[in-house]
């Protein structure tokens, strides 16, 4: 996976293997941050990415400037990967918690 733009733009990204997810292409991903770039200033915001599965999301808005990130799933396996992630790119905005499950 790479990142589209921002500080990162270009990097890419390995997620761990077998994660039962389905990632964010970068044609939805672009689409998204237009939206959202002529709406808000994601230098001043702060994001809740729920079901964030590989955290290709919350990346591109770390990438982005946002101030913080809180990203969330029951996945244990895919909080270890956005945790991975987060280590590699040094990315000190996200928080990560996994959702209790009933």
């Amino acid at each position: 996976m790479r990142i589209i733009s921002g500080k990162f733009k270009g990097r890419n990204f390995v997620p761990i293997k077998n994660l039962p997810v389905r990632p964010t292409t970068d044609f939805a991903k672009e689409a998204l941050f237009s939206i959202l770039a002529n709406k808000r200033n994601l230098n001043q915001s702060v994001v809740l990415d729920l079901f964030a599965g590989t955290g290709n999301i919350s990346v591109e808005f770390a990438s982005r400037g946002c101030k913080q990130i809180i990203a969330v799933d029951n996945n244990n396996l895919c909080i270890k990967s956005i945790q991975k992630i987060i280590n590699e790119f040094e990315i000190l905005e996200i928080y990560t918690r996994q959702k209790d499950v009933m």
